[in-house]
């Protein structure tokens, strides 16, 4: 697949199709597989991460931490600073966390860790913009793709690159997503103004949460990690939002993120997802810890 964002942008160029379209013929080439196959496997995940939106806001989710349950519908009040929608989809991106921590079925995105972030901005950028399901298939792909990317490039690991490589590349995975999913109906085939707000929208998402590090309490992915998909939902929409109205990150994306995996690299073991550090050491949280080794939750 692509190594670079630039290589997938010139790709597209290139052969002179929509980004999405281009993405699934590099895929069918480097994978030898049909397009059929390509779109059923894509169709999959997309509709895993419906079923978890779904099943999320209908489901009371028991965690082993009960302090940490019951956290998103608190987000059902009215706002006070936030629009609606956004509220909504901070809502929708913790509930999914939360179910996910209580091992309902999710599409890790890139990471189960993360798996809130992307499907509550893509279906909530849908909801606000109107667009159809197609629309949400290729702006998915596009999102997917800047996710391969960071994986081929750096790291989606937060044992290797802490919480950057999870929240943070899950919010540049949906900020390039509905950045997309807001201008491919202007511009039908690849241009170079897709090309730049797309690249601006993941520097920008990343470069918000560069140097986070991965601290769960107790060793599970509860807390902060549940609380971490509603700042990686408002990131990838505050990305976006910079993106599409014209700021633009003087550090193209690709150096973003080799940076993102340099700093990773010199994180300290006890700040990656070893629960040694952060968070993680606080009094707090070693009494949840031994808590919950008495009543041999783990």
């Amino acid at each position: 697949m692509f190594e670079s964002i630039e290589e997938m942008f010139n790709y597209a160029k290139e052969i002179k199709k929509p980004l999405h379209e281009a993405i699934i013929l590099r895929e069918i080439e480097f994978n030898e597989v049909s397009k059929e196959y390509v779109l059923e496997r894509l169709n999959k995940s997309l509709e895993v991460m419906r079923q978890s939106l779904k099943k999320s806001i209908e489901i009371d989710v028991v965690l082993p931490i009960a302090e940490a349950m019951e956290q998103s519908q608190r987000l059902l009040s009215k706002p006070y600073f936030l629009s609606e929608d956004l509220k909504e989809s901070i809502y929708w991106g913790m509930s999914i966390a939360e179910y996910n921590s209580g091992m309902g079925i999710i599409c890790a995105a890139p990471t189960a860790g993360s798996c809130g972030v992307f499907p509550a901005v893509l279906f909530k950028a849908q909801k606000m913009l109107k667009k159809s399901d197609q629309s949400i298939l290729n702006a998915f792909i596009v999102g997917a793709a800047i996710g391969v990317i960071c994986g081929n490039r750096a790291s989606i690991s937060g044992s290797e690159a802490g919480c950057q490589a999870e929240i943070g590349v899950a919010s540049a995975m949906a900020a390039s997503a509905i950045t997309y999913l807001y201008i491919e109906d202007i511009d039908i085939n690849y241009s170079d103004r897709i090309g730049k707000k797309i690249s601006n929208s993941v520097s920008l998402a990343l470069k918000n949460l560069l140097g986070l590090v991965c601290d769960p309490v107790a060793g599970l992915v509860i807390s902060p990690c549940i609380k971490r998909n509603a700042i990686g939902v408002m990131n990838a929409f505050l990305a976006a939002e910079l993106a599409l109205s014209g700021v633009e990150s003087i550090i193209p994306a690709d150096e973003v993120i080799d940076a993102m995996y340099q700093i990773g690299k010199k994180m300290p073991s006890e700040l990656k997802e070893t629960g040694l550090g952060g968070i993680a050491k606080t009094p707090t949280a070693k009494k949840i810890a031994q808590t919950l080794l008495k009543n041999n939750i783990f």
